[in-house]
């Protein structure tokens, strides 16, 4: 396929090359690139690893393995053929054996790859996954649904017509990505272009499986997904989701006079801790909490919203789960006079 320059009054013909003939070759430059630039394929992706495989009595290995924003894995194969050879039934392969992984086996991936690739780096891998992830709850789904990105140099017809059959199937996301090197002037200009579906479905297509996506975390587990407004005076919050409806009772009790100790007493014990001293500030407060709670997974409290009250500092946990109902109608019961009640959204 041809590239045309707009030289003087005329047009400039560029032929495309060849990776081989340019000494590119699939790990060491192609993959290389794109791991560390992925959004050039799509802007909704985020690396978790490189040459993956997890799984016992295979050498095979994802190339990239991606998330995108609504917890669905991304299978990313490479070739730098001109037919893409057999590329999408590997993929198929890599995509069920990875269909049941989970949020922890996620954050470990991503862990062990920022350690392989970005070792100096200060990097919380639960902490970039639960802001990337666009999901709302307590715990972020991963979906069974597994999306594949084939990216070649071009694609066969064999290739092409199995890839349009399989997305006509329920679930099915697979896309072809074409790479098409130029050699310039001693520069080298890569053009590339989804061809597979084209760029105007596949934003349809993408907003429609989100939104299944969507539904599936609401709809076929077994998880509540009520939010509350907390009510003060009869002034009602925005809809809260559990977490921090919990974390807002607490904080509007305190503020109308009950004792941090007092609430402490009401709830289970574990989810409201004390820590000796006067800590402000998220990195104090984490520290305090690592040292006097050794073992703890620190980012599971609102260190962010610390109470400070008599000497002490009250953290509050983040995952309240089916016991946040209960916890809001005990605090409400228990300290009627702080005027502080809740309502399901």
């Amino acid at each position: 396929m041809p590239l045309y320059e707009i030289e003087g009054d005329g047009l400039r013909r560029h032929e495309a090359a060849q990776f081989n003939a340019l000494g590119l070759y699939e790990r060491a430059d192609l993959q290389r690139l794109l791991r560390d630039d992925i959004r050039v394929l799509a802007p909704d992706l985020l690396v978790i690893a490189e040459e993956f495989g997890s799984w016992e009595n295979s050498r095979r290995r994802i190339d990239l393995l991606a998330i995108d924003k609504v917890g669905r894995l991304v299978v990313i194969e490479l070739k730098r053929t001109d037919d893409g050879g057999h590329m999408e039934l590997q993929a198929l392969r890599y995509a069920a054996m990875i269909a049941a992984m989970s949020f922890d086996e996620v954050v470990s991936t991503y862990e062990a790859h920022l350690a392989r690739t970005a070792p100096d780096a200060d990097v919380d891998a639960l902490g970039t996954l639960l802001s990337w992830l666009d999901v709302a709850g307590e715990v972020p789904a991963i979906s069974s649904d597994v999306r594949i990105m084939l990216v070649s140099a071009d694609f066969g017809r064999e290739l092409t017509t199995t890839v349009l059959w399989l997305n006509r199937f329920v679930g099915m996301d697979i896309r072809c990505v074409r790479l098409i090197p130029y050699a310039i002037d001693g520069r080298v200009l890569l053009d590339i272009q989804q061809v597979i579906p084209l760029p105007e479905a596949g934003d349809y297509q993408v907003r429609t499986l989100q939104k299944s996506a969507t539904q599936e975390r609401h709809g076929t587990d077994s998880r509540d997904w009520t939010r509350y407004h907390i009510i003060v005076d009869g002034e009602e919050s925005a809809d809260l989701n559990k977490r921090n409806a919990v974390r807002t009772m607490i904080q509007r009790l305190v503020e109308r006079g009950v004792p941090a100790a007092a609430i402490g007493g009401r709830l289970t014990p574990g989810r409201f801790r004390p820590l000796t001293g006067e800590h402000r500030g998220d990195a104090d407060v984490q520290a305090a909490l690592a040292e006097q709670y050794p073992g703890v997974e620190v980012r599971a409290w609102f260190t962010e919203h610390a109470i400070v009250q008599d000497g002490r500092t009250w953290v509050v946990r983040r995952i309240w789960g089916r016991a946040t109902e209960p916890t809001l109608t005990a605090l409400r019961d228990a300290f009627p006079e702080a005027k502080v009640s809740f309502r399901a959204a």
